[in-house]
């Protein structure tokens, strides 16, 4: 199959990662995914939810928007109309437990991190790419506020990418006309390790069979290694505290 932009179907997208976009927050990363631009900002604030006080342990959690004209029409600003959409909480839910499936609660000790993931332009993956630059901005806010010889908080490596079927064939990282004319979609969030987050996978008036299943969880894996790998780039010697 050709695909719009001319890659394999085991090829990301042209990524990039750029550190301290923003000068105020703890960790901020502007992550590029082809034409998907997400800007991910990390603040750390010394309290916890109400349920965790006096626990001991803190907290990570995720907020995410598409700005209005991210999109080709126009989307009018959630706070206008003074709810969230199922699909904006469902979002940001997925961004903030993945990310604490990587995070030592307890290491973190009662300090709540919460990553704002605005989506400035979308074609495509800004779930996905939201969960890899927010990855990111944890890390470095969690670098400015963990001391050298302390225990630190991050378990692992984070990254998560779409697959999918297309005109019969499995691909990896839909751009937004693949994954609007997909037989099946899938999103995959994983670790460093090769241990599986999260899959959503849905066939859209299609199904699929384990064939396309374990062809699908490949490519996903191939994705993530290779986010995972510029994250590490990205990183430089903080990556290294990574696990420790």
């Amino acid at each position: 199959m050709k695909r719009t932009d001319g890659r394999s179907s085991k090829q990301l997208r042209s990524v990039k990662m750029t550190k301290d976009f923003v000068i105020y927050p703890e960790g901020s990363v502007f992550i590029e995914m082809g034409n998907t631009r997400v800007l991910c900002n990390a603040s750390v604030e010394e309290k916890v939810p109400r349920f965790l006080a006096g626990t001991g342990k803190g907290w990570v959690t995720a907020e995410y928007s598409l700005l209005p004209r991210s999109t080709q029409q126009r989307n009018s600003r959630e706070a206008a109309k003074g709810k969230q959409s199922g699909r904006t909480q469902e979002i940001q839910r997925l961004i903030g437990r993945s990310l604490r499936s990587v995070v030592d609660l307890e290491a973190l000790g009662e300090k709540s991190i919460t990553i704002d993931c605005d989506v400035l332009q979308a074609d495509g993956g800004t779930r996905t790419a939201s969960i890899t630059g927010a990855f990111v901005a944890l890390v470095i806010a969690l670098n400015k506020v963990c001391p050298e010889g302390q225990k630190f908080p991050i378990k692992d490596f984070l990254a998560a990418i779409s697959v999918g079927v297309v005109n019969g064939e499995e691909i990896l990282d839909l751009c937004y006309e693949e994954d609007s004319n997909a037989e099946v979609d899938m999103n995959i969030v994983m670790t460093g390790s090769g241990n599986f987050v999260e899959l959503q996978g849905t066939g859209e008036e299609h199904t699929f069979d384990k064939k396309q299943l374990k062809k699908m969880l490949e490519l996903g894996e191939k994705g993530c290694n290779d986010l995972i790998a510029e994250q590490k780039e990205v990183l430089g010697k903080i990556a290294e505290r990574v696990g420790k």
